[in-house]
């Protein structure tokens, strides 16, 4: 797998090996606004593709994030802590919120690759 995965609740999924990093995408921190806080899972929490994986509150209002992939959580993004703004700034890099170790590689192939999320986007 080269590249981003998308999910249509705007997650997305970077894999490394079996671990997967996971945020969400630039549209989805666009419509939030600013983001204010962000509510992460403990380390070690086991989660099933589609159930909630974090929590987003912006100026606007609090969105759930939802776990693209089942697996486990081996690290969160601690520094959002500090600055939950890093997921406006750099949702794809910098502002990414947890990772997971992948329980079945074969979900990721049911995520959407750039191309294809780009076009959902645009039917938004």
């Amino acid at each position: 797998m080269s590249g981003p995965r998308f999910t249509k609740d705007h997650e997305y999924l970077r894999l490394d090996g079996d671990i997967a990093t996971i945020g969400i995408s630039d549209y989805a921190q666009a419509q939030l606004g600013d983001i204010v806080f962000i509510d992460l899972p403990k380390v070690g929490k086991k989660v099933t593709k589609g159930s909630e994986l974090a929590v987003i509150e912006s100026v606007k209002a609090a969105s759930e994030v939802y776990a693209p992939v089942s697996g486990e959580v081996v690290e969160v993004n601690a520094e959002l802590g500090e600055k939950p703004a890093l997921v406006n700034d750099d949702p794809l890099a910098g502002g990414w919120l947890v990772k997971l170790r992948v329980e079945a590689e074969s979900e990721i192939e049911t995520l959407m690759d750039e191309a294809a999320y780009a076009g959902f986007v645009k039917t938004l």
